[in-house]
Parts: structure tokens; C-alpha cells; sequence
């Protein structure tokens, strides 16, 4: 996971170089983001699915985020909410860079683990460990929720009504009982309107 880290900040800032020097200098003139609702796919490492992007009224950059996502080899799916502060990047026009949180709230069908057996034998110096591990499925229903956090940044295609987003969202999730913190990202594609 820390080499999945390193690899994401590493494309997040080659990114960024890369559409500065393709973009001419022009000032962007503050934060607005150039358009007020887009639509579209969210590729992630855990999870993809839907994205719904809306900007509140006023020049202040704030926006709601909507993610209705599954998981992969899940049946089910999840729903994110995300309040973001989009701020300009002033010398490259249609470049944001945003954060937030929110929160989440899903349910699945069925859960594959690994449940392990011991087995002991002891000799005549030392004690030998046999260690069976056993792939199960169940098929219960589960109830996952959580709080998320995202970072990203995004660009609106100047001539076409596209937006390329890549983000990082990390996010706490309790499940069956069972609590963890999970590290995603994604890519995004909207349309605009």
C-alpha cells in the first residue's frame, strides 16, 4: 500500500507539470470551476461506479459529491456523499485542486475470508505449528458505513464539456463489527452541463 501511495503522488504531480506546460499562461480568475453539474464513471482501486458532481450556487468553489459505487467480486453496493472545496491553480486555466469529506453507507450480499485451523504435534525437542487455511463464503447480508476524506485534482477541457479528475480518498469503515481504514483512488470522467 505504501508503493501504491508513493505511485499516486508521483502521477498526481507528473499531472500536474504535464498540463502546465501544455496550457498557455492565462489567469484563471479565481476559483470557478466552469461548470455547474457533471455526470460520469469513477474508476478506483476498490470501488467504481457513478459520479455526480454539483457546484452550489456562488463563486465561493464548494461542491457536493455523490458516488453510488461497488466493489469488485462484491454483490452490492455503496453510497458516498462528499461536501469539496475546489480551489483554482492560477496559471493553468480549468485546473482545480480540491478536498473534502463526507460519509458513507452500504450493503452486501456475502463475504469471502479466510478462516485457519491449528493443528499441534509435539516431538521430543520442540512442538511443530500446522497451519490449515480455509477460502469460505457466506451468503448473510452486510451493512457497511463510514466517514471518508478525498484530495484530487481536475480539468476541464477548455473546447469539449469533459472533466478528467484523478483523487485519493482514504476511508474509515465499520463492517459486520469489524472496523478499518482503507486507502482508494480513482479516476473520474464527467460530463458537464
Amino acid at each position: 500500500m505504501k508503493r501504491f501511495s508513493v505511485f499516486l503522488f508521483f502521477s498526481l504531480a507528473l499531472l500536474s507539470t504535464t498540463l502546465v506546460s501544455a496550457q498557455s499562461k492565462k489567469k484563471s480568475g479565481g476559483s470557478s470551476s466552469g461548470y455547474n453539474t457533471g455526470i460520469g464513471l469513477r474508476g478506483g482501486g476498490y470501488s467504481s461506479g457513478l459520479t455526480i458532481k454539483h457546484f452550489m450556487s456562488g463563486k465561493n468553489g464548494v461542491a457536493i459529491e455523490a458516488l453510488v459505487t461497488t466493489e469488485y467480486k462484491a454483490r452490492g453496493a455503496r453510497l458516498t456523499l462528499l461536501g469539496e472545496k475546489h480551489k483554482g491553480i492560477p496559471d493553468v486555466k480549468g485546473l482545480q485542486f480540491y478536498y473534502g469529506a463526507g460519509f458513507h453507507l452500504g450493503a452486501y450480499q456475502g463475504r469471502y475470508y479466510f478462516a485457519d485451523a491449528r493443528y499441534y504435534r509435539y516431538g521430543r525437542k520442540k512442538k511443530d505449528v500446522y497451519v490449515l487455511y480455509d477460502y469460505r463464503y457466506d451468503e448473510e447480508t452486510y451493512v457497511a458505513f463510514g466517514a471518508d476524506l478525498i484530495l484530487g485534482l481536475e480539468y476541464k477541457m477548455e473546447d469539449l464539456p469533459f472533466v478528467v479528475g484523478v483523487d485519493y480518498k482514504p476511508y474509515f469503515e465499520v463492517f459486520n463489527g469489524y472496523t478499518g481504514f482503507y486507502n482508494d483512488a480513482a479516476v473520474s470522467l464527467r460530463y458537464t452541463f
